[in-house]
Order: C-alpha cells, then structure tokens, then sequence
C-alpha cells in the first residue's frame, strides 16, 4: 500500500511536466509487445487517456504486425520478410488495410471509451506514398515511403477534443494504389507536420545502447549530431537505425525531444513524461 504522502508528492513531481505539455502535441508510436500483451494494453491507453484529460493532445500511430501475421497465415498465405520489410503483394496489402484501418484501429478506438477517432493514412490525404526503392533494387511489393503528408484531418480530430488514432498505410501519390508503410517513419511524419513537441516510439527494447545487448550501458540522452559516431561504434546498429533515423529527421525539422524507450515497462508514457527520471533513450 502506498501511503498517502507518497501520492501526494508523486502529483507534485508530475505539476511542472503537467504545466509544461500542457495544450502540446505528444506522438506516440505504438507496436511491439505492448500491443500484444493485454495487461500492458490497458496501461497504454490508461495512460494516453490520463494525459488526454489533463489537457494533452496525444496522436496515437499504431502498427499491427501480428495480428497481420496472424490473419494472413488463417488464409493460408506466408509471411515473407526482407531486409525486415513484409513483402506485400496485392492479397497481403488487402489483408494489411484490413486489419490496420479496420480491426487494430478500431479495437484501440474503442478501448479509449468514446473518446478516439480512427483515421487510416488514406483519409483526407494525411498519408501519400511512392513504392519504396532501394539502391539495388529490392522489390517489397507494395511497400512505401511517405513523400507527403496533410496533417488537417488530424488537427481537426485533435480541435474537437478527439484522440487521433492513425493506422500506418498511405495512398499512392502517382497511382491508386495503397502502401503499407513503417510506422515510426508514420509517427516521426506526422509529429513533424503537426509541429509536436515530443515524439515517442514505444519498442521491445530499453533504448540505444552503448554496448548492444547490455542492458546496463543505455544511453539516456543522445544529441542528435552525436548520432553518426554512435553508429561507427556500433552502438546504432541494425533494426535500431531506422528508429534512430526517425528520431533524428524529427528533432532536426522541429520536434523538441523524440525517445526510443521500452513499452513492455507499464505506463512507460507517464514515466517518460511525468517523471524526473524518464525512461529510454532522448533525442534533442
């Protein structure tokens, strides 16, 4: 049991960060564990519903790469990766609309008790993409890169006192197509275009190590001019550059702050932004 003292002053650490995000924009990236483990579930929407109460805008971007996994293998397709890309042809990019903009979004919207409004990439231009290409020539099918981005519907959403919920696919910027796209890259877009001070990508890590793999060596903060050398050192390294990229492209057009940081810790948001200590890996 805590004793009463104890809440009281675990309000008064959490006053100033509460003054300071304030009427701010927070992006927050869902996926990983957290969004399979149901216990951890509840405390991420606990979470985005007590910052949403207190007057922060939360936009939450969510992936669903099980649940994709999980209905493509019901239909007796394969899940194919490469360089860790789904490979996405046109049965799995149906199977991809439908579980992101329909099932994954909609069960979020749900859990956040009237108080979310879904929107896919595609709704009112928020996402377009053109095919990804890569120096040799890779063909992932109809996976994207988001080129443009039209963040009204989102701030319409947010100025009528809504949680947008924002599911990772876009519509094709030269053809009628639809694109899967990552969704940190989502998240990272998004916070740029609505000017957010802060962008968090939750993962099934810690955050950046300085030795990978060794829990004990995490990097609590990273300026992002410190990136290039942390990469030569190995300490960003594989599936952890894309994030970091991520993280860098926002700080650098205007997000204030932007955290890698471990979403299977329970209501890891409110550590990060409530709390003297945070959690994870900062970006600034």
């Amino acid at each position: 049991m805590i004793a009463p003292e104890t809440r009281a002053n675990i309000l008064i650490e959490a006053l100033p960060y509460i003054k300071e995000y304030n009427g701010e924009v927070i992006v927050v990236k869902y996926g990983g564990n957290a969004m399979i483990d149901e216990e951890l579930k509840q405390a991420v929407i606990q979470d985005i519903m007590l910052l949403h109460l207190v007057g922060i805008h939360v936009v939450l971007v969510h992936g669903g790469g099980p649940d994709i996994s999980r209905m493509l293998k019901k239909t007796g397709a394969q899940s194919r990766f490469i360089n860790g890309l789904r490979y996405t042809d046109d049965e799995a990019m149906e199977i991809v609309q439908m579980v992101l903009c329909g099932k994954v979004n909609k069960d979020l919207v749900r859990l956040l008790e009237g108080k979310g409004i879904g929107l896919g990439g595609m709704d009112g231009g928020l996402f377009r993409a053109v095919k990804m290409t890569d120096p040799e020539g890779t063909d992932y099918g109809f996976v994207g890169d988001i080129v443009d981005v039209n963040p009204k519907i989102v701030q319409d959403v947010i100025d009528q006192g809504y949680i947008p919920v924002i599911s990772s696919v876009a519509a094709g910027l030269e053809d009628n197509n639809v694109y899967n796209v990552n969704a940190d890259t989502a998240a990272a877009k998004i916070a740029i275009a609505l000017k957010a001070k802060k962008l968090i990508l939750l993962t099934d890590v810690r955050g950046v190590m300085r030795e990978p793999g060794n829990d004990e060596s995490l990097i609590h903060d990273i300026k992002v001019s410190q990136v290039p050398a942390l990469t030569m050192s190995g300490a960003i390294s594989g599936g952890m550059i894309p994030k970091v990229d991520c993280c860098v492209e926002a700080v650098r057009s205007g997000v204030e702050r932007a955290n890698i940081q471990d979403g299977r810790v329970p209501h890891a948001i409110l550590i990060e932004l409530l709390t003297n200590e945070g959690i994870g890996t900062m970006f600034h």
